[in-house]
């Protein structure tokens, strides 16, 4: 994780003006402490590089300068976490990661604490302190901690993106004593785009482009996150090649574009990207999400599951790689390694949305209507205003019964934009079903105008069904030019052609006779 620090950081000067010999800082002098723990620290910093947690505590057991104690307590809890990972991965999976724990972290807990009551801790230390409170679930505690750290340290990008993960809503945001820097600006449009205050983290990335950013590419990649977001497809997809034009062998949110090649099914475009990231890379969690993607879309579906697996074994709280495996899960039918995997997302971060649906898909096809909608309720206060949480929702209340609520929900996302053009014709089927005729032919007549002034290519069932049941309304109604309009629309679709016709002949030989229908004529349709 310190190297995508550094990239970050990397990338941001990079993409500002070059300072003259004279402005630039000097680096901070040595303390006395420094100097007597330099040669530990550097033989330390060897076995750490290699990955030899303990080795390198060992070395650093007894330093007093505050770079070496926190190399020596961070080797302490990487080494428990490698231990957690190494016990689990061989014997039991991906899935059950989450159940082992990291059994040193009690202990850096009592010691940590002891430090920071004494003031002992920088910001680094005080970063470590919040990692460790926040793995045992004290997340009162963790966000104070990450506050301090930014306020000790306010260019560590690390504590602002733990913080961030900590923020639930916007009211948690306005209780935080942030420091007054240049750096908070950068977390604030991180927050609002994870909290899905899209408008609000547009402008606060383009304010970051005007003050002198304009060339980094991670506030490029984060605009087009945002838009992926907020599901402008077309935006989010010109944003990424520009991007990839621009740092051809970027491989971070790769897998966020290779989201949206899938959900345009842009198989050919997606190969390349999976064959690109192979080159630069295979064994990054974003390269082998962009191949299970690309074989999710070829419907090899035990293929994909294996290489979002293979992304958790490189990094078990990779959010992105735990719902697309429940994803997965769902499309072969395997429930419980689902919801399995639909929790551990949620365990990584209670915001993601996609997790909470898809737990309520997976009791939706276990039958098991109150559960989800219970999950439902939860993707749906993180997405306020995406029509596909309402219309499920009021699945949902359909199938409890709780009809008025279903009604309120289908409105509600007919209002807010259905990007699945399905909301009208659920609450004309719920009017239908409660013999409110007229308002179920509004709703009806509404889906037929949407259709036709989108020019959106829809089913022909439900384009049918509206134009069977307006044939029905307008007849009983003694409205014969309507009706006759109707049913010819209807002849135009298989399943209705003949019923068109028999109306329509029905039609005919009442105008012949001059006769006008009674209120209980017969009408099938």
């Amino acid at each position: 994780m310190r190297f995508v620090w550094c990239s970050r950081s990397a990338e941001l000067a990079f993409s500002l003006p070059a300072l003259p010999l004279s402005e630039l800082q000097p680096p901070p002098p040595l303390t006395e402490e420094d100097a007597q723990d330099v040669d530990a620290y550097t033989l330390a910093k060897a076995y750490f590089d290699v990955k030899e947690y303990d080795r390198a505590a060992h070395f650093l057991h007894g330093c007093n300068s505050k770079k070496a104690y926190f190399l020596y307590m961070y080797s302490r809890y990487l080494s428990g976490e490698k231990k957690k990972d190494d016990e689990t991965v061989d014997s039991l999976g991906p899935l059950e990661k989450g159940q082992v724990k990291n059994e040193a972290l009690r202990e850096l807990r009592v010691e940590l604490s002891r430090k920071h009551q004494a003031r002992g801790l920088d910001g680094f230390g005080l970063y470590l302190y919040g990692v460790v409170l926040r793995k045992l679930d004290l997340v009162k505690e963790a966000i104070d901690v990450f506050v301090e750290a930014t306020h000790v340290l306010p260019l560590h990008w690390g504590a602002w993106l733990e913080l961030c993960n900590l923020i639930t809503d916007k009211e948690m945001l306005k209780f935080l004593s942030l420091p007054d820097t240049w750096m908070k600006e950068f977390f604030l449009a991180h927050i609002y785009t994870e909290l899905q205050l899209i408008e609000e983290a547009l402008q606060k990335y383009q304010h970051l482009i005007d003050v002198g950013f304009s060339k980094s590419s991670y506030i490029v990649s984060q605009i087009a996150v945002a838009y992926h977001n907020i599901r402008d497809i077309d935006k989010a997809l010109s944003i990424f090649n520009e991007l990839r034009k621009q740092d051809p062998y970027r491989i971070e949110n790769m897998d966020t574009f290779s989201n949206l090649l899938y959900v345009r099914s842009m198989k050919s475009e997606l190969s390349y990207l999976a064959h690109n990231l192979c080159e630069i890379d295979k064994y990054r969690v974003e390269t082998c999400c962009v191949i299970g993607n690309y074989y999710s879309l070829r419907s090899q579906h035990e293929k994909a599951a294996l290489y979002f697996q293979r992304a958790l074994k490189l990094n078990p709280r990779y959010l992105g790689a735990w719902t697309l495996m429940g994803h997965e899960y769902m499309e072969m039918k395997n429930t419980s390694a689902a919801i399995q995997a639909y929790r551990h997302a949620i365990e990584v971060n209670k915001r993601d949305y996609r997790a909470w649906y898809g737990l309520g898909q997976t009791y939706e096809i276990l039958k098991m209507p109150f559960y989800c909608l219970y999950y439902y309720r939860r993707a749906h206060q993180l997405r306020p205003n995406d029509s596909r949480m309402l219309v499920a929702l009021g699945e949902c209340y359909e199938k409890l019964n709780q009809l008025v609520e279903a009604k309120k929900c289908y409105w509600r996302a007919y209002a807010v934009g259905d990007v699945e053009k399905m909301a009208l014709v659920k609450l004309a089927k719920l009017h239908e079903q409660l013999t409110e005729s007229e308002q179920a032919a509004q709703c009806y007549i509404k889906y037929i105008q949407d259709i036709y002034s989108c020019g959106e290519t829809v089913e022909h069932l439900e384009e049918s069904t509206a134009f069977r049941y307006l044939a029905q309304y307008y007849f009983k109604c003694k409205l014969w030019d309507e009706a006759s309009t109707c049913a010819q629309k209807c002849c135009a679709f298989n399943d209705t052609r003949e019923e068109g016709k028999a109306l329509l002949r029905q039609i005919l030989q009442l105008r012949n006779q001059g006769e006008t229908p009674t209120s209980d004529t017969p009408v099938q349709l």
